[in-house]
């Protein structure tokens, strides 16, 4: 039997006392020195810490600085905040809900889907842009209709990815389909896989499809997995929704004054206007738009010694000749400069036609001055071009890719197959300016090829019908193209 001493008694309710009013005191001490939500963290730290991945529809070095819409978004809510952004391109898509999870990163802005099982991780914000998951096949290989056509077939994804969670499902309903989750390839190089005939199948999101099928012309949609999935940033599981919060307010605010709008449109709209060719439209508009142009691109490549008609080429592939075209990423005129480029030559109007077709020439002069003196004619012209849309240094990087396979990095029909591996992780990570979209100079180049030519060609006739008439020729080309046939030149 516990026997009861009353002085001992007191003695415990007096310790019991004491213990709670320094427990109310800790918890009042608690209250007072709380840690900070994660949205004063931020704050305090003076700078949003993201983490990404390096592609065309996250995040990418362009020729004048960082482009992407994850970029674009993530920068822009980091001036929403007023804070600096210090954004970090991760090695494995995989590592990406990790680095948010140990609180590497506030954000991981990537592209990233929605899931349940990622949802159980980390928090998500809104949604602000909804795909679909497509089934990937090369055109004449024959098209799957049904889950039981890949029985058998050589499908392969990327290990961490969404895709893994929907096949894994679609597994339970047939058993016999078999996937590969690949710990390396990122998607350019899958859907890249399956153009070249060497994977039967990869899954994709529609917006990676409507982008890469410029690097992957073969591909085709067999049928979708899924429809409505909804891409949005993953944050940080904590006691708080400040910062998701913020991001909600953020995404209304963009939304509402179209500059979400914008931001996709800039990056996605080409895909759906994007004209081959456009013959017939550019043959319209030589006789309709580039007789009032045509003495200023005369002039211009006569300071610069070159043909006018190369030039307007260059023209009419950044602008169809319209002097007061503006990008959404802030390039205009007739020549398409950057502000920075214009500064640096020294244009202080670029919608001023004249002053455009100045510093387009001028600027296709330094890139032509810029590269090696061993690169000959043609070629050299054709690599300007290049440097002329994408940068120069990522011409540098494709031209030591074609070096370090033994080939001759000064012909461009050596060089033009590698541009695309910029856009391949496994071959950007090589190089000393990392990822571009390299399907964008091979294919710039190629349109003012064919416009060029077509000039050509229209003012040979031109002469031709002169001579015939017995008109006494003016000056119809400054200069002298570069070292080429006097007709159509053959296809390097």
């Amino acid at each position: 039997m516990l026997r009861r001493d009353p002085a001992h008694s007191g003695a415990v309710w007096f310790a019991a006392l004491r213990l709670l009013a320094v427990t109310l005191t800790c918890v009042a001490l608690a209250t007072c020195s709380r840690p900070p939500t994660l949205l004063e963290e931020v704050r305090q730290l003076g700078e949003l810490r993201v983490v990404t991945w390096v592609s065309p529809t996250t995040y990418y070095q362009g020729p004048n600085g960082p482009l992407g819409v994850e970029y674009e978004l993530v920068s822009g809510f980091a001036d929403y905040l007023g804070v600096q952004l210090r954004i970090e391109p991760l090695e494995r898509f995989a590592d990406l809900i990790p680095a948010v999870e140990t609180g590497r990163a506030h954000i991981a802005a990537a592209g990233l889907t929605m899931t349940e099982e990622r949802a159980q991780r980390v928090d998500f914000g809104p949604a602000y842009q909804t795909v679909k998951q497509s089934l990937i096949y090369k055109l004449g290989t024959g098209k799957p209709r049904e889950l039981d056509d890949l029985i058998g077939k050589h499908v392969e994804v990327g290990v961490g990815t969404s895709f893994v969670d929907r096949l894994a499902l679609l597994q339970q309903r047939e058993p016999k389909i078999v996937f590969t989750e690949n710990p390396s390839a990122d998607v350019a190089e899958l859907l890249l896989a399956v153009a070249r005939g060497e994977i039967d199948h990869t899954v994709a999101d529609s917006n990676q499809v409507q982008i890469y099928r410029n690097l992957a012309p073969e591909i085709r949609v067999a049928f979708d997995l899924a429809s409505g999935d909804s891409l949005s940033w993953a944050l940080p599981r904590r006691f708080d929704n400040t910062l998701v919060n913020a991001v909600k307010d953020y995404f209304a605010k963009i939304a509402s004054n179209g500059q979400l709008d914008r931001i996709m449109d800039r990056y996605y709209g080409h895909a759906n206007r994007f004209d081959y060719v456009g013959t017939r439209r550019f043959i319209r508009d030589t006789r309709n738009k580039l007789p009032k142009y045509r003495p200023l691109f005369e002039q211009a490549a006569q300071a610069i010694d070159s043909d006018w008609r190369l030039l307007a080429a260059i023209g009419y592939q950044e602008s169809h000749w319209d002097p007061e075209a503006v990008s959404p990423t802030g390039v205009r005129g007739i020549m398409m400069l950057t502000e920075s480029t214009a500064n640096v030559i020294g244009i202080a109007d670029r919608i001023d036609p004249a002053q455009s077709i100045v510093g387009g020439a001028d600027y296709l002069r330094r890139m032509k001055r810029r590269l090696p003196d061993d690169i000959r004619e043609p070629d050299r012209t054709w690599f300007a071009l290049a440097a002329y849309n994408i940068g120069l240094t990522h011409v540098q990087d494709a031209r030591r890719i074609a070096r370090d396979a033994g080939d001759d990095p000064n012909l461009w029909v050596n060089v033009r197959g590698n541009f695309e591996k910029l856009a391949q992780r496994r071959w950007y990570q090589q190089t000393q300016h990392g990822f571009a979209p390299g399907w964008e100079p091979v294919r710039y180049v190629e349109n003012v090829r064919n416009y060029y030519d077509i000039l050509r060609w229209l003012s040979w006739r031109e002469e031709r019908r002169q001579r015939q008439q017995g008109i006494t020729l003016v000056s119809n080309s400054a200069g002298q193209s570069p070292q080429l046939p006097a007709g159509p030149e053959k296809r390097l």
